[in-house]
């Protein structure tokens, strides 16, 4: 190369194709980690996923409400669910953590009552995790 050429590339900012390769190849490398741990973390998260759904609702009295509701988790696991009622304009006057025992049933349904400080009007499942 001749000098000339050398004071152009400098410049310019121009590389040889062997430091460029290089810099390609850090580049990718780093890039397939990025996806790697990402599809890691989802896999994660996913096995660890809990849903729930209310069934149905019973208001017992003033002071107490009754829910329906069924929990799909991962076989195995302890779950915790956190269950409210509320009144008619969707205050909370009920809640209640409760935690089901590890079991190998993907799916299971229940029936917990809330004891409530004023008549509700609904009951529902407001979230439910692995413990």
């Amino acid at each position: 190369m001749t000098t000339t050429q050398q004071k152009l590339d400098d410049r310019y900012g121009r590389r040889s194709p062997a430091r460029t390769r290089w810099t390609l190849g850090i580049v990718g490398a780093i890039a397939a980690v990025v996806v790697v741990l990402f599809a890691w973390m989802t896999v994660a998260a996913a096995m660890d996923d809990v849903s729930a759904d209310a069934t149905g609702f019973h208001i017992v009295d003033q002071h107490s409400a009754t829910i329906s509701f069924q929990i799909t988790a991962p076989p195995g696991r302890t779950v915790a669910c956190a269950l409210e009622a509320q009144d008619v304009e969707h205050g909370v006057v009920g809640w209640k953590i409760v935690e089901f025992a590890a079991s190998e049933q993907h799916a299971r349904a229940f029936e917990e009552t809330i004891p409530t400080v004023a008549e509700a009007t609904t009951g529902l499942v407001n979230s439910c995790w692995v413990t």
